[in-house]
């Protein structure tokens, strides 16, 4: 029962679109409306607002963190094992990319997946964060720099611990980003993917207007 209960927990937290959210705060468009149309950090920093893309990437980070490190610190009061955890972990990485709150349009799950590897295991979530952070600098693509980062990460936690079933969550979570970066995939075949910090062309047009 503590399995289950955790599991729908962890969901109702990951559909928290924070990307939304902070945009309502800021008063800026729903981040579902302009550029790629995902609603995520780097979405949001489309807009020019550098302060709504910081917080919502730590919003959606956080949440990854928080579902996965309260099971895994209550997990002996709570009676759970390994199995629990890894399906906490799932969870809350799903319920971004279909949330229940959001009519089920979420991110594609980088930041939170992020949050669900530091809150793992520190070393696996700063590896695999180096990893994203030295692909982002040398190429400017965010999408490329997700991809190549999911699929090390699995690498990462199969080297520190082995195989178990967080190892199994951590595998699916990277197929599952990776999916979610089908058109971003062709875009960077095709040489059309927007690198890091640009804005839509609709956003850049409206901002030529004001001035």
């Amino acid at each position: 029962m503590n399995t289950l209960l955790l599991t729908i927990a962890a969901y109702l937290i990951g559909s928290i679109s924070f990307a939304v959210v902070v945009s309502k705060i800021y008063g800026l468009d729903d981040p579902r409306t302009y550029g790629s149309g995902n609603p995520g950090a780097t979405n949001v920093l489309r807009s020019g607002s550098k302060g709504a893309a910081i917080w919502t990437l730590i919003g959606d980070a956080f949440k990854g963190w928080l579902a996965v490190w309260l099971t895994m610190h209550f997990a002996r009061e709570l009676q759970v094992d390994d199995a629990t955890i890894a399906l906490v972990a799932l969870a809350v990485f799903i319920g971004h990319l279909w949330p229940v709150f959001f009519r089920f349009v979420g991110g594609k799950g980088v930041a939170t997946a992020l949050g669900v590897l530091l809150a793992l295991n520190p070393w696996l979530g700063l590896a695999t964060l180096v990893t994203w952070l030295v692909v982002a600098y040398a190429f400017r693509y965010s999408s490329l720099a997700a991809l190549i980062a999911s699929l090390f990460a699995p690498f990462y936690y199969g080297l520190l611990f082995g195989v178990e079933p967080q190892f199994f969550a951590v595998l699916l979570m990277s197929a599952l980003l990776i999916w979610r970066h089908a058109k971003n995939i062709g875009n960077l075949i095709a040489g059309k993917e927007s690198r890091i910090g640009s804005k839509s062309k609709e956003k850049a047009a409206t901002a030529a207007k004001k001035k």
